[in-house]
């Protein structure tokens, strides 16, 4: 088969931030704006997110996976850009979104993300939105779920719930009878340093893939590049992070960076090669690296 290239990008944060109203100046928000206008504006800037979303483009990926954290603060006045934003990076069919963390904020404005970006979070059967959900796009199976929820301040956990586990098992059990390439898209990492920053049921999500299996995860939420495996019923998943893709390098986080899988299936197995493209000292978007992550259990079912 051809090879079927699905590229990956995470955490936009679209600048700039708009200005906050006097009665959404409260709570989480408050310290969530202080952060931005002290910190975060430094070093996520729009111009980042242009030059490595056109470089992106430019490589002609069948499909685009955005891991969430499109926004800052979900104020009511980001959600019209960032719609107008995904509309200029793809259409519909071809960009699949899940959501992030800054996306669900606050609680007054949690499923404003879901609502305004419908048309690239929906499953290929469903009506509206609905997590977990299955695309079908060539030999991928692209399954979204949702761990964004609101929390307090200075906490940036995720959750799935019972539901939406259950739901997920749903989806899972018949694909792992199929020769699809499997692909489950997340916002938070399914391992995290930080309890402030973890996904609180991992566990559970973890169990589901050991059991049934998926060939790829993709996640964002940490800002960094990464790379960890899980244990399958046929082998090793290995789930793969990466940086915002509007950041400047500051600290121990790297400059945006985008990832490009290519996917194919030779004989009973798949194939999986990732190239990492990303900026480099000079500011120039340059490949980083390239990797075969094809482990000896990705078999095509």
């Amino acid at each position: 088969m051809a090879a079927f290239t699905l590229a990956h990008l995470s955490d936009p944060h679209l600048p700039p931030l708009p200005a906050l109203r006097l009665r959404e100046f409260a709570g989480k928000r408050a310290l969530g704006y202080l952060n931005w206008t002290r910190n975060r504006h430094r070093f996520h800037t729009r111009g980042v997110l242009d030059a490595l979303v056109s470089d992106m483009q430019a490589q002609r990926p069948d499909h685009i996976a955005i891991t969430g954290d499109l926004v800052n603060l979900a104020l009511e006045a980001e959600f019209a850009p960032a719609q107008a934003w995904l509309e200029s990076v793809g259409a519909s069919d071809r960009v699949t979104v899940v959501p992030g963390n800054h996306d669900a904020y606050v609680r007054a404005t949690r499923h404003r993300s879901a609502e305004a970006w419908s048309s690239y979070s929906g499953g290929d059967d469903a009506p509206g939105v609905a997590f977990p959900f299955l695309r079908r796009r060539g030999a991928l199976a692209l399954i979204g779920v949702s761990s964004a929820v609101p929390t307090p301040p200075l906490m940036a956990t995720g959750w799935l719930g019972r539901s939406q586990l259950e739901a997920l098992e749903r989806i899972l059990a018949p694909l792992a009878t199929e020769q699809v390439f499997r692909v489950l898209l997340i916002h938070h990492p399914l391992r995290s340093r930080s309890r402030a920053k973890r996904l609180t049921d991992a566990s559970d999500l973890l169990a589901l893939v050991k059991q049934y299996g998926v060939e790829l995860i993709l996640h964002g939420h940490d800002h960094v590049h990464s790379t960890m495996w899980f244990d399958g019923p046929g082998g090793a998943i290995p789930a793969i992070g990466v940086p915002s893709a509007s950041a400047l390098a500051h600290g121990r986080y790297p400059a945006a960076a985008y990832n490009l899988f290519s996917i194919s299936r030779d004989g009973g197995a798949w194939q999986c090669e990732q190239t990492v493209r990303g900026i480099d000292d000079a500011q120039r978007i340059v490949q980083l690296w390239r990797v075969r992550l094809s482990p000896p259990g990705m078999n095509a079912g």
